[in-house]
């Protein structure tokens, strides 16, 4: 039995174990279930019943978020992916992408809000034929879109993006002219022609902002937003009514106020991107306090 094992690689204690188990045994793992799991999925269900594009991690999230406001125990990942398997919630396992054989040692991520915002633009079909355009801000550490524009038309515009700076800097910053010196923020995208041309490069500089692009046939450079546009069309295009641009228009801002409010995002400890900033500032206000203490 030996040779047979080192040739398996598996263990002899194992095969030992198995072969001592009588017919009728069965893997209580698989078999666990109680009365309380009846009401964790009534809630998951709750949770997930508009949201169809959610896993197991982001249900447990929402549920957990609920919790914490009751003063009721969270409930661990592993259990929430349990009974959603018994109950076939569990969505199919996404296919594996070809990554690329171009290095990217970077990070886009950064680890304190507005030092990078990042953006891209992208587009949304209609069943009428017509396009819906939009584009983004996107802070790289707390992921909140701060400012969007969307208008009905193929091609991204110098115009919309440079009210949408204009507005970020507005809601970060409050009404100044100008993101002061001692405060450097990138301003990353691709090299699309409204990013690149003489007129939003002067208004992002006067902003304060640092305009920097992404190498040529290189998105994974900009993969925030890159990821950021493939969320957005997964969990909230997917279910909207495309029957026409003014109707698509109409839904876009519930969409991104729900992405910023409510979606959870993994590098935030699943917390969503305000969840997150409200997060950050309590604890450094306690620890502010705690310095004034000593």
């Amino acid at each position: 039995m030996k040779v047979v094992c080192d040739s398996l690689r598996v263990a002899r204690s194992h095969v030992n174990q198995r072969r001592r188990r009588p017919e009728h045994w069965v893997d209580g793992r698989t078999q666990r279930k109680c009365a309380a799991d009846d009401d964790l999925i009534r809630e998951i269900r709750q949770h997930i019943a508009d949201l169809s594009s959610y896993g197991y991690r982001r249900a447990c999230a929402l549920v957990n978020r609920d919790r914490r406001a009751q003063g009721r125990p969270v409930v661990n990942a592993k259990r929430a992916y349990r009974v959603m398997a018994q109950a076939h919630l569990l969505l199919p396992k996404a296919p594996r992408l070809k990554q690329s054989n171009r290095p990217h040692k970077g990070k886009v991520t950064v680890p304190k809000s507005d030092q990078r915002w990042c953006s891209d633009g992208f587009e949304i079909k209609c069943d009428s034929g017509e396009i819906v355009t939009a584009t983004f801000a996107k802070d790289c550490c707390d992921r909140e879109i701060m400012a969007w524009r969307a208008w009905s038309g193929r091609g991204l515009l110098g115009e919309p993006v440079r009210e949408m700076l204009i507005e970020a800097v507005e809601k970060r910053f409050g009404a100044v002219e100008a993101i002061p010196e001692d405060h450097p923020l990138e301003f990353l995208t691709d090299n699309g022609g409204a990013y690149i041309s003489h007129d939003t490069r002067r208004i992002a500089r006067s902003l304060g902002l640092k305009p920097v692009n992404t190498p040529v046939c290189s998105p994974q450079s900009n993969g925030m937003a890159e990821s950021f546009v493939k969320t957005f069309r997964r969990d909230y295009v997917s279910r909207m009514d495309l029957s026409d641009a003014t109707r698509v228009l109409a839904q876009l801002p519930a969409a991104f106020e729900h992405f910023n409010e409510v979606h959870p995002h993994s590098g935030l400890k699943m917390r969503s991107p305000r969840e997150f900033r409200q997060h950050r500032q309590r604890m450094s206000q306690s620890n502010g306090q705690a310095l004034n203490c000593e």
